[in-house]
Formats: structure tokens, sequence, C-alpha cells
């Protein structure tokens, strides 16, 4: 059985890590790579990087900031944020990237999926499904949450899974920031949906909130300010999961 994951998200903007309620109400939480070598040295089975100010930022200063992560880092690094294409994806993985995350591109145009998947493989391509409930279901949004698409959240998932997608960040966007727990419907239904490995991300308030969501079906789950405040620990968290009877390694 395939064990579980703990994903702290470094949130990154203008070259410094932030955290928000919503995707909104940023606040400043250090240095992105402190944080990332940190976090790894804690325990960490991976760090996901999501630069939200992709469109202020040179690309140069991204690929140098995770140049510097890769270095310090001995765990996967996930980096997202302005990949528009192939040439970007790439980038990133010369840079030192381990995945690439992609959200608002594929959802404008979804054969970018496809091409990633042929032209690099689809174990190092993540796309990020920020969803919100809508009209009994979720719908997927793009632009960081903001623009919505009117596609269907789980069959948007499914979509990209068969367009070679290797892994989904599913973040709710309702619940992201809240502190009160993943929305765990949208993690059971997706996946139910795809035969891929689902990251839950939006809502922990703590460790338990973290075994849930890992209870619910995901193989990874992610957050951000519980653990940039200090309110718990990658450690802490583990034990919680393996107290649960989910594998993990502690």
């Amino acid at each position: 059985m395939l064990r579980r994951r703990i994903i702290p998200c470094l949130d990154v903007r203008r070259g410094r890590l932030v955290k928000g309620v919503r995707f909104r109400d940023l606040r400043d939480c250090g240095d992105p790579v402190d944080a990332a070598a940190r976090y790894a040295e804690a325990g960490a089975d991976e760090i996901v990087w999501l630069n939200i100010s992709a469109g202020e930022e040179a690309w140069a200063e991204l690929l140098h900031a995770v140049e510097r992560a890769a270095r310090r880092v001995d765990v996967p690094l996930c980096v997202g944020g302005g990949v528009d294409g192939f040439e970007r994806a790439r980038d990133l993985l010369l840079a030192g990237a381990d995945k690439v995350s992609v959200n608002t591109a594929p959802l404008d145009r979804p054969e970018l999926v496809s091409e990633l998947a042929a032209g690099l493989g689809s174990q190092c391509v993540v796309v990020a499904v920020d969803a919100a409930r809508a009209n009994g279901s979720w719908e997927a949004h793009a632009s960081a949450g903001r623009r919505a698409t009117g596609r269907d959240a789980i069959e948007w998932s499914r979509e990209v899974v068969e367009r070679g997608a290797g892994e989904l960040l599913v973040t709710s966007i309702d619940a992201d920031g809240g502190h009160a727990g993943y929305d765990l419907d949208l993690i059971a239904a997706v996946t139910a949906a795809v035969r891929v490995p689902v990251v839950a991300s939006g809502g922990a308030g703590g460790p338990a909130d973290m075994a849930a969501a890992l209870a619910a079906g995901a193989q990874a789950a992610l957050a951000a300010s519980i653990f940039h405040d200090g309110e718990t620990t990658v450690a802490e968290v583990k034990q919680e999961v393996a107290a649960c009877g989910l594998p993990i390694r502690l």
C-alpha cells in the first residue's frame, strides 16, 4: 500500500512566501527558499511551490529561486504558476523542479496537458483543480480562483487524467484558509472519478483535518498557514495519520 504524503505549500508572490484566505488578503510569511529547506528537514514528503503572481514577476527570477531551493532540499519539489506552454514547464524541470503544476493554461487550452505528458512524462505533470461549489457540484476556476470557467470540476478532473496528467492538486476555494477542514465531499468525488493520486488542499486547521482528507481518499494532504504560523508540525501531522491506521513515513 502506498504511503500517504504530507506536503507543505509555499504560495509565493513577488519572491516572498505569502498566505491568505480564499486566495485573498495575502500576508507575508518570509523567504520561500528558507521555508522549503526548513520543511524538508522537518520530514515533509514533498514541497509544493505555487507562484501566484506569475504575470508580475520576471521568469528568470523564479527559475533562479527554484534552483536555489532544489539545491537545498532533498524531497520532491513541485512548482506551478505561469506555466503557459511546454517551454516553461521544461525550464522549471531543468531548474530543479521534479514536477510542474498547471492550472489556468489547460483550462484555456486543454491540449497542453497532452503535450506536457507526451514531452515530459505523466509522472511530472500535475494539474491543479481549484474548485468552488456550484449547482450541486463544483465548478473549476482559473487565474488563482478569480475566474469561473463553467467547467464541472469532476468532469474536468477526468478529462485531464485522460489527457495524461499524473497527479491532481485539488483545492477547495470555499474552504481555503478557513481552518475548518477540507471539503471531504470534493475529495471523495474526485478520487472516485480518477485513477491517479489526488493531493487534497484548502482548509486544514490541524493534524486531524489532514488525516481526515487522507481517509477520504487523497494520497497526499497539503497545508500552508498551519505550518507557516507554527500551529502544528509535519511530525505531529504524521503521528495523527499513523494513529488513524494509514501508512505514512514517520
